[in-house]
């Protein structure tokens, strides 16, 4: 089950992490966004232990959404040592998703 990130949250969890990151700019009412969580489900699962994966609701936790430009959800960050190093924007198969992190392991 990937976690639930908060602003509070977000530097200590992402940017601090010592592990890939993968984070999931969600919210509840986003009928694509419902689309890609068992995906990101399926590779917190896949990839426990050798990353972190998450999910920011950006209805309640808008700052770093804004910080990373964020316009249009979902929006899956991948981040390596604080870093972004990849983003896809809408609903991806789950091997683009798997194939970003493996990229940054």
């Amino acid at each position: 089950m990937a976690l639930a990130i908060t602003d509070a949250t977000f530097e200590e969890v992402v940017l601090k992490s010592e592990k890939p990151v993968m984070v999931d700019f969600w919210a509840a009412w986003c009928g694509p966004c419902r689309m890609v969580a068992p995906i990101i489900d399926q590779i917190s699962e896949e990839f426990e232990g050798k990353a972190v994966i998450g999910k920011v609701d950006v209805d309640a936790n808008q700052e770093f959404a804004a910080k990373y430009g964020v316009r249009n959800i979902p929006t899956v960050l991948t981040f390596k040592n604080g870093e972004v190093v990849n983003r896809q924007v809408g609903v991806a198969p789950k091997q683009t998703y798997a194939d970003s992190l493996n990229a940054a392991l």
